[in-house]
């Protein structure tokens, strides 16, 4: 099959013959000259463009990660795209529609600090650094469809993060309210939970702090249990390892709500508890210091003063210090008491930093011998300890160590002598009963803050009016663009930069027209990689987001590719985005990402690349020494793609001498196009098959090195053929070498289409399309049996593939050194398993 448009005018390169003088002088296989011959060659013909509406062929949908432009493609990028495009390549080849997109995440906050540091404007760093990457990526040679390109920072895309915004809010999706946040001070801007890793900063490494602001939020948590359940639908296509990582961050528990009275209160405090069969070992109560309840609790307890001394030294610990096990605890008697809703046991009330304000209600009942930091605590502060599960270890007053395992309820009345499971459904129903509680589940995850204090970003589209309050900005007047940065100052400051535009700030209110102000925050923009891979199927839509018919003949995405970093922000945020539209009827599936394949790190002697350790290797200087070919081909023949590449083992030199065999093998063929390959040598052709066949299986297994490993043997037997067998004019050369530059094609575009091309063909190679694997040419004329005694191996023996157990078992008891290895001993039994092992057992 040739690509669109095959009559172009393409520079031929000297044809190299067996005989002619040119082979001579061209021995060496020019990569650069290669390259530049063939790119403007790729541009006109556009080979990768996917099909149209009319287009009867079934669709593949293969998507990576698109890139934030921070600068000119790296080492991770090559071998990110080079896997891609294994999969986007081999189904074209396979006769599919393919969609392979690309495009730019555009907005943040690198652009922001670097427009600080040139006192310049955003836009002009980051739509310089795509161009750049774009062009890059041209060179580098990747089978994307160019005429699907857009940027998230291109008004006529987050036009529509606008629009999906108040569509939100409509629903009740989309809020505000005050809370404690997570704050930077380094970048000067809330960060979501997921943002914030080991207490840092994930983009500073600052140590994050709380700060209470008023934020937008969406209400992801109204999604929790879809999130979980429809896992399902992705297990065995996802990796384990990212679906763990979700299911624990959802974090769904079951157990009660349970009503605790308080003393001087006129309402209960309700506390959240997976354990309400240890309610008869509650010896007392526990805020969340931070907590609005706290700061209620506290009030006119004569405790106040040192409460807020011990409150502001919280501030400064990260949640994940908080709940560290081997923190030490302290915390603020306040002067209160709850009341046992079981026994009728009055409970002091503390604060303390090991529970969280946003856990349930900020509050838990203690059940010091079945919790350890409840225990820590209570040892802490001298506080009693009451065992109420019989587990069969030490008393935890003795031992300092809970005892977390099931047992036989015991010291807690009625519910003696029962198990776990049946002791919660006996005081789940009593506790419904007696209207103080009742089953109940919980959840890790938290409503999604996507709200920030930074300029390059999507505006928010909410106006403020004294009188209407919130005023969604109207339809027909987005995009709401950003106001120019020049004159601007964007240096992080704790508001947004926003605010100080007053003439873009000061509106009227769309409702009743008095003076209101816009909101002057902008979106995190993992709103906006939340729906892109939705845009790529209709990108330059002016109406609508995309359209339902572009969706429902492209989606759901059915290969994507990418790293492991983004298994809980980037994807789970787009399950969540899914569903949303999904409930709004938008799109008829309710999961993104069919596929997910995560790709590992480019490390150099065991180490993350980097300029202050001295081992940046510089992907630009490895494309310039050893050719395009040669490094995708490297990434790709490193390992299994999860793994990581450390590139001081990887030998690109190596894949060019590989690259110049595979190249010559195309001038040594002296059939002509179209021969009858049947009529060549039968072991050549076998071979020739069986890479096509396990080539295939590896590319569709993710093992693209062992499909790459195929090719190098067909090479390998190619050459002694053309050498020292049936010749460079016997037919199964051609159909050798043809299959070499087909399977090629996947990972070294421009070496596969010069060979095509010196094989006779019009490009693109690309698109020749699979060769049709003859199932008779896989079948093996003879197989290697092993031969054991007692599981040792004594012998091998060659066998027909279709062998009896009865013939192999004859055929193994008469070899030589079978015979003598049993002499003078007796059989015991022989397990024949034809045509794989024979093993004797004997008698010891």
């Amino acid at each position: 099959m040739a690509c669109r448009g095959s009559g172009v005018q393409i520079p031929l390169a000297p044809r190299m013959n067996n005989n002619g003088n040119e082979e001579r002088e061209h021995a060496a296989y020019d990569f650069a000259y290669v390259q530049e011959k063939w790119l403007p060659v790729w541009d006109q013909l556009q080979p990768f463009k996917s099909g149209d509406k009319d287009d009867k062929r079934e669709k593949k949908y293969v998507l990576d990660m698109f890139p934030y432009p921070s600068g000119d493609l790296h080492m991770g990028h090559a071998e990110a795209y080079a896997l891609g495009d294994v999969i986007a390549r081999y189904w074209a080849q396979k006769g599919f529609n393919v969609m392979h997109p690309i495009g730019w995440d555009a907005f943040g906050l690198p652009a922001e600090n670097a427009a600080i540091k040139r006192n310049s404007d955003p836009r002009i760093w980051t739509y310089e650094n795509i161009a750049v990457q774009k062009s890059s990526m041209r060179r580098y040679a990747c089978s994307f469809d160019w005429d699907r390109v857009f940027n998230t920072c291109d008004p006529e895309y987050y036009k529509w993060n606008q629009w999906l915004f108040l569509k939100f809010y409509e629903r009740g999706l989309a809020y505000r309210k005050d809370s404690a946040v997570n704050w930077c001070p380094g970048c000067q801007t809330v960060l979501a939970n997921e943002q914030v890793v080991a207490g840092l900063c994930e983009r500073c490494d600052s140590a994050v702090t709380k700060k209470k602001l008023n934020q937008w939020y969406f209400k992801i948590t109204d999604y929790a249990d879809r999130l979980l359940d429809d896992m399902e639908q992705l297990e065995g296509k996802w990796p384990d390892k990212v679906l763990t990582m979700q299911r624990n961050w959802i974090g769904r528990s079951t157990g009660a709500n349970v009503d605790f009275v308080i003393e001087g209160r006129e309402k209960p405090i309700t506390i959240y508890t997976t354990r309400p069969d240890t309610l008869f070992g509650a010896t007392f109560m526990v805020v969340a210091v931070d907590s609005e309840l706290a700061s209620e609790l506290v009030t006119g307890t004569g405790v106040e003063a040192e409460f807020a001394k011990y409150l502001e030294t919280t501030k400064a610990a990260s949640d994940i210090d908080r709940l560290a096990t081997d923190r030490p605890k302290s915390g603020v008697f306040l002067n209160r008491f709850a009341i046992n809703p079981v026994n009728g046991q009055k409970l002091p009330i503390w604060a303390s930093d090991y529970v969280l304000a946003d856990y349930g209600t900020g509050a838990i009942m203690a059940v010091p011998a079945h919790d350890q930091r409840d225990l820590d605590f209570a040892r802490a502060m001298k506080l009693p300890v009451q065992v109420v599960v019989d587990t069969g270890e030490e008393d935890p007053n003795t031992s300092g160590i809970a005892t977390t395992g099931d047992g036989k309820l015991v010291n807690s009345d009625y519910l003696n002598g029962l198990s776990k499971s049946d002791a919660i459904a006996d005081i789940n129903k009593r506790l419904e009963a007696d209207k103080k509680g009742a089953a109940a589940r919980n959840y890790r995850l938290r409503d999604w803050l996507v709200s920030r204090q930074r300029y390059w970003g999507t505006p928010i589209p909410i106006i403020h009016c004294p009188s209407c309050g919130e005023v969604p900005v109207p339809l027909g007047q987005l995009p709401l663009t950003l106001p120019d940065a020049e004159g601007l100052d964007l240096k992080p400051k704790g508001t947004s930069p926003l605010g100080a535009a007053t003439d873009w700030v000061n509106v009227k209110c769309p409702q009743c027209s008095a003076d209101a102000k816009r909101d002057t925050d902008t979106m995190d923009t993992f709103v906006d990689s939340s729906w892109y891979y939705l845009r790529y199927a209709d990108p330059t839509n002016a109406n609508e987001p995309f359209s339902k018919k572009s969706v429902d003949t492209w989606l759901p995405v059915d290969q994507y590719v990418g790293g492991v970093t983004h298994a809980i922000l980037h994807l789970l945020y787009s399950r969540f985005f899914t569903k949303v539209l999904h409930d709004m009827g938008m799109v008829d599936f309710n999961e993104p990402f069919t596929r997910l394949l995560n790709q590992g790190m480019v490390v150099m002697d065991g180490s993350a690349m980097s300029k202050s350790r001295g081992n940046l290797v510089r992907l630009s200087d490895e494309l310039e020494n050893h050719g395009v070919d040669a490094i995708r081909l490297s990434m790709v023949f490193a390992g299994p793609p999860e793994d990581d590449v450390d590139w001081s083992d990887v030998s690109p030199s190596g894949s060019v001498k590989f690259l110049t065999r595979a190249w010559r093998l195309s001038g040594d063929v002296t059939s002509t196009p179209g021969v009858d390959f049947s009529k060549g040598d039968l072991a050549l052709r076998k071979a020739v098959h069986k890479a096509l066949h396990d080539a295939a299986f590896a590319v569709e297994s993710f093992r693209f090195n062992v499909a790459v490993a195929r090719v190098m043997e067909l090479v390998n037997a190619t050459r002694k053929a053309i050498d020292s067998g049936c010749g460079p004019a016997d037919p199964a050369v051609r159909e050798a070498v043809e299959a070499i530059a087909i399977m090629l094609s996947l990972v070294a575009p421009f070496t596969s289409e010069e060979m095509w091309e010196r094989l006779g063909h019009k490009p693109c190679v690309a698109l020749a399309g699979w060769p049709t694997v003859d199932p008779a040419l896989l079948v093996a004329d003879a197989v290697t049996v092993v031969v054991q005694i007692n599981g040792k191996i004594i012998d091998r023996i060659d066998v027909a593939p279709t062998i009896s157990d009865a013939e192999l078992e004859s055929a193994a008891l008469a070899l030589p050194s079978v015979v003598a290895a049993l002499s003078g001993v007796s059989i015991n039994k022989v397990i024949t398993r034809a045509p794989k092992l024979v093993n004797i057992v004997i008698n010891s």
